[in-house]
C-alpha cells in the first residue's frame, strides 16, 4: 500500500481520462499530482476503453488505499457534425460549406449533420456555431437534405465537432438512446456520479434518475440559456451541478457567463450541493507546459469564489502536459486557500443554517473551528448529508468524513473540504471517540494535543440523526496495539 498524504486543500480537483491519460501509470501520476475525481467522457471512446479505465482507477483505490470518485458524463442530445477523410478538414474564410445528411466522409466543400430534425427547420441567415464557436457559419440557403453555409469564421474541422444553433429552439429529447445504453454502463461499472448534459428543464433530470434505479448521485450541467430560467429547481432536483462553460458560452454573449458562473456557484452552495466550474480552465496547457495568468486567474477565481471542484477537460484528456496540469491546478488552489483574506471571501455568501438540529450543529463546528484550535472536524455519516451540511458552513479546518459505506466515501470525492474514510461502523460513543482519534493520526490530521470536533447522531446507524458535537484531544498513543 502506498501513503497519500491529505492535500492540504480543500476545493478538489476533476480530471478528465482520455488517450493522453488511461494507462495506468499516468492515472496513478495525475492522481498522486493531486488529482481527486476522474471524470469519464462518454461523448469519446468504446466501452470496452472505459470498463479498463474504471478497472484503472478502482485498482489504484487499493494500493493508494483512498476511495476516488469516478464521474460518467452522458453526451446527451448535443448536435455534432460527422466525420472527415483525414479525420479533418480546412473551412475557408468566407468560402461555401454545406452540412448534409451524406454519411459518406467529409472534406474541405462538405460533412454529414446527422441530425434529421435540423434540416427544413433553419433557414436563410441563422447562424450554426461549431467547435465552441471557433468556426461560425450563417445559413445561405436549407432545404431537407442539405445546409449551404457561408463561413463567417473558419479554421481547422475535426471528426465529430459539437454544433450550436443559437437562434433556433430545437426539439430535442433530454436523453438520446446513446445516453440511454452508456448510463446502463456507467452503473454496472459502480460509477459515483453521473454528468447530464444539455440540461433544459427539472424535468430532463426525472429519466435519469429512473434509470440510476436509486444508485450513484446525479449532477446536472448547466449550458444551455434555457437552464437559467430553471436554476432553483434544477438544483433541487440534482445532486450537484456543473457550470459547463463551453457550450455555455457559445449560446450566450462571452460577457454573461462570468456573472452567470458566480450566480450557479453561490446558488448551488447556498442549496448544499457540491458544483464544479469546469471547461477551458487551463485550456492553453493542452499544447503548453505553463498556463497563461489569465488561466491562472480564472481557476484561482473559482476557488475564491468557493467552488467544490474545478475540472481539466482536454487539458489530462488528451493534451501534451497531463500531469503538469494537474500540478499547477493544485498549486494555484493551495496558494489561494492560504490567502489570509480567502476565509472571508469564500464566506461572504451567507448559507444561514436550515431550522434543523443537523444544521445547527454544523454551523457550530465552523465556530468551534474559528474560536478553538482545531486540527479537523470529524464527521460519522451513513449517505454524507451530514458532511455536505458542515462543507456548507465552509470551516476553515479539514472534514475528516467517516463513514461504512465505500459507495459514501467515494462518492465525497467532488465535496470541498472532506477527506472520507471507508471504515467498520461504530456501535458506541466511547467506540466512535476512539475511532475519530486513531484515524485522525493514520491520516494525518493531527498529533499528539491536536483537538478534534467530532460530529455524530446518537443512536449510531439511523439516518438523519445528527445530534452531538465533541471536542476532543489526541494523547498521540492511540494508534499503539491497535490495528483496526
Amino acid at each position: 500500500m502506498q501513503k497519500l498524504d491529505p492535500r492540504g486543500r480543500k476545493v478538489k480537483i476533476l480530471a478528465t481520462v482520455g488517450p493522453a491519460s488511461r494507462s495506468p501509470e499516468m492515472l496513478a501520476r495525475l492522481f498522486k499530482a493531486g488529482v481527486d475525481a476522474f471524470r469519464v467522457n462518454m461523448s469519446h471512446g468504446e466501452h470496452a476503453d472505459h470498463e479498463q479505465t474504471i478497472k484503472s482507477i478502482r485498482a489504484m483505490e487499493k494500493d493508494f488505499h483512498r476511495p476516488i470518485a469516478i464521474l460518467a458524463d452522458l453526451q446527451g442530445p448535443k448536435l455534432r457534425v460527422g466525420k472527415f477523410k483525414d479525420g479533418q478538414a480546412v473551412i475557408r474564410h468566407s468560402g461555401h460549406f454545406t452540412l448534409d445528411r451524406n454519411p459518406e466522409p467529409g472534406d474541405e466543400t462538405r460533412v454529414e449533420l446527422p441530425h434529421p430534425e435540423l434540416f427544413g427547420l433553419l433557414g436563410k441567415g441563422q447562424r450554426l456555431l461549431i467547435n465552441d464557436g471557433k468556426i461560425r457559419l450563417k445559413v445561405i440557403r436549407a432545404d431537407e437534405n442539405e445546409i449551404l453555409c457561408s463561413a463567417e469564421v473558419g479554421g481547422v474541422i475535426s471528426d465529430r465537432k459539437g454544433v450550436n444553433v443559437p437562434d433556433a429552439e430545437i426539439p430535442i429529447p433530454a436523453m438520446t438512446d446513446k445516453d440511454r445504453k452508456d448510463l446502463a454502463f456507467a452503473m454496472s461499472q459502480g460509477v459515483d456520479w453521473i454528468g447530464l448534459s444539455f440540461v433544459q428543464r427539472p424535468e430532463d433530470l426525472a429519466e435519469a434518475r429512473r434509470l440510476m434505479g436509486g444508485k450513484g448521485s446525479l449532477c446536472a450541467k448547466i449550458e444551455k440559456p434555457m437552464a437559467v430560467h430553471r436554476l432553483d429547481e434544477i438544483i433541487e432536483m440534482s445532486d450537484g451541478i456543473m457550470v459547463a462553460r463551453g457550450d455555455l458560452g457559445v449560446e450566450l454573449e462571452p460577457q454573461e457567463v462570468p456573472p452567470l458562473q458566480k450566480r450557479i456557484v453561490n446558488k448551488a452552495r447556498t442549496a448544499g450541493k457540491p458544483v464544479i466550474v469546469a471547461t477551458q480552465m487551463l485550456e492553453s496547457m493542452i499544447e503548453s507546459p505553463a498556463p497563461t495568468r489569465a488561466e491562472v486567474s480564472d481557476v484561482a477565481n473559482a476557488v475564491y469564489d468557493g467552488a467544490d471542484a474545478v475540472m481539466l477537460s482536454a487539458e489530462t484528456a488528451a493534451g501534451d502536459w497531463p500531469e503538469e496540469a494537474v500540478t499547477i491546478m493544485h498549486r494555484i488552489a493551495k496558494q489561494v486557500e492560504g490567502d489570509e483574506a480567502y476565509l472571508a471571501r469564500v464566506r461572504f455568501l451567507d448559507t444561514p443554517p436550515d431550522r434543523t438540529t443537523a444544521d445547527a450543529l454544523a454551523h457550530a463546528c465552523m465556530t468551534v473551528a474559528d474560536t478553538v484550535s482545531i486540527e479537523a472536524i470529524t464527521v460519522f455519516t451513513g449517505s454524507g448529508s451530514t458532511a455536505r451540511r458542515v462543507a456548507r458552513e465552509r470551516p476553515s479546518v479539514p472534514m475528516l468524513v467517516l463513514t461504512p459505506s465505500m459507495t459514501t466515501a467515494r462518492r465525497l470525492g467532488l465535496l470541498w473540504g472532506a477527506h472520507a474514510v471507508a471504515t467498520k461502523d461504530i456501535g458506541s460513543f466511547e467506540e466512535m471517540i476512539a475511532k475519530g482519534k486513531r484515524m485522525a493520526l493514520r491520516h494525518g490530521f493531527g498529533s499528539a494535543g491536536s483537538k478534534l470536533i467530532a460530529l455524530a447522531g446518537v443512536p449510531f446507524g439511523t439516518p438523519g440523526s445528527t445530534n452531538l458535537l465533541h471536542v476532543v484531544t489526541i494523547s498521540g498513543n492511540e494508534l499503539d496495539k491497535h490495528e483496526g
